[in-house]
């Protein structure tokens, strides 16, 4: 399968497993899953940069828009897609004549999880802190900020988990 199409594919389902059923998920008060940042740490590297974080912004936009949360998730999406490059520079230790090779999965699952899980944590504490928008809940903000990182990833690492072929 080609790389745009797969690319296209996976923007869809994100997009609608987002929608339709994680947007409804409100564990416990604090725990709400954003499975949909996955789309920014499996874009491939040689593509144009630009159409990346127009993409992602796209992504963020439309969830917001059936999320009615006024640009949260765009911003959030939009941050996390541009600090993508230090964080390959930074874990993968990779410069920018390895980017059209580098794959996810020719990289160790030590490297992968840092990665992940910075962007992830990253990605909800800016939107918590977005979303509450106060000093006064702060606690609330790094609690909303753990407990949803810690169930995306576990969406994520289970999911690649299963979908990912067996060598």
């Amino acid at each position: 399968m080609n790389k745009p199409f797969s690319m296209a594919i996976l923007f869809f389902f994100l997009l609608f497993l987002q929608v339709f059923v994680l947007n409804n998920i409100l564990f416990l008060g604090y725990i709400n899953p954003y499975i949909y940042i996955v789309f920014v740490f499996l874009y491939p590297l040689k593509e144009n940069r630009f159409t990346f974080l127009f993409t992602s912004f796209l992504l963020g936009i439309i969830i917001d828009f059936f999320s009615d949360s006024g640009g949260i998730h765009a911003f959030s999406i939009l941050c996390i897609a541009y600090l993508r490059l230090f964080f390959i520079r930074l874990f993968f230790k990779k410069v920018e004549a390895d980017y059209p090779f580098f794959s996810l999965k020719s990289e160790s699952f030590g490297k992968i999880f840092n990665y992940v899980t910075t962007l992830t944590f990253i990605h909800h504490l800016i939107y918590f802190s977005l979303a509450n928008f106060s000093f006064y809940n702060y606690s609330n903000v790094l609690l909303n900020t753990l407990y949803s990182s810690v169930f995306t990833l576990l969406l994520y690492f289970t999911g690649t988990y299963i979908f990912t072929k067996s060598e």
